[in-house]
Order: C-alpha cells, then sequence, then structure tokens
C-alpha cells in the first residue's frame, strides 16, 4: 500500500510550479532592469577615470573639467546625470571632482527600485 501511495505523490503541484515560475519572472525582470543602471555606471567610472588620467588635469579650470566630463557622458549615452550631481573643487594645485546620482527605474505598477551612486577623484595636495 505505501507503495501505491508513492507513485501518487511524484511531481509538483500546479499551485507550486506557478510560483516557481513567478519567482524567476520577478528576478528575470528585476536583473533586466537593473542591469542596464550598472552599465551606465560602468560608464560614468571610465569617464571619470579618463578625465583624472588627463597629462594638465590641475591647470584646467572647473568649466573645462564639467564640459570634458559632460562630453564623455553624451558621447556614450549616459542620460541619468544631471549639472547639480557634479561637484568640482578646485584649490590651487588641488582638483576633487564627485559625482553623486541615483536613478530610479520603475518595475511593475508604482513598484520602484533606487539605486544610488557616488564615484570621484581626488589630484594634487591642499
Amino acid at each position: 500500500m505505501t507503495r501505491r501511495y508513492r507513485r501518487q505523490q511524484q511531481g509538483l503541484t500546479m499551485i507550486s510550479i506557478v510560483l516557481i515560475l513567478g519567482l524567476i519572472a520577478f528576478f528575470t525582470l528585476l536583473i533586466l532592469k537593473i542591469a542596464p543602471i550598472y552599465m551606465d555606471h560602468a560608464k560614468v567610472v571610465n569617464a571619470l577615470a579618463a578625465v583624472e588620467e588627463t597629462t594638465d588635469i590641475q591647470t584646467k579650470s572647473k568649466s573645462e573639467i564639467l564640459s570634458s566630463l559632460k562630453k564623455r557622458f553624451n558621447f556614450n549615452y549616459v542620460y541619468h546625470i544631471e549639472d547639480d550631481d557634479i561637484s568640482i573643487i578646485k584649490e590651487g594645485n588641488y582638483l576633487k571632482v564627485d559625482i553623486e546620482y541615483e536613478v530610479v527605474e520603475n518595475l511593475v505598477g508604482n513598484l520602484s527600485v533606487l539605486v544610488e551612486f557616488h564615484e570621484g577623484f581626488e589630484v594634487g595636495e591642499t
């Protein structure tokens, strides 16, 4: 009798299958929405590194540095960063560039995900 009972309990129920497929769909949607945000962030990091490695970066003005960053962002199709998100501090031979921004991506309905980033570099001495 136990042998017959075991045969009847093989496999998943329909509710289990729907739950598993729902979880897979949710995490797939999450990855598809968040992955491009992090790929754009990698472009921001590369642009900052390129500006930092510029040979005469300490002699440039704030507006020239901002213009260089904006050109690199435009070239790489980075649109999440506004001028207010970029902070440039220049005092003599010291230069500090900070970029702090956030991206809000709508997932489904009124459910959204918020991703915050803070990147920057310092060159020279105060």
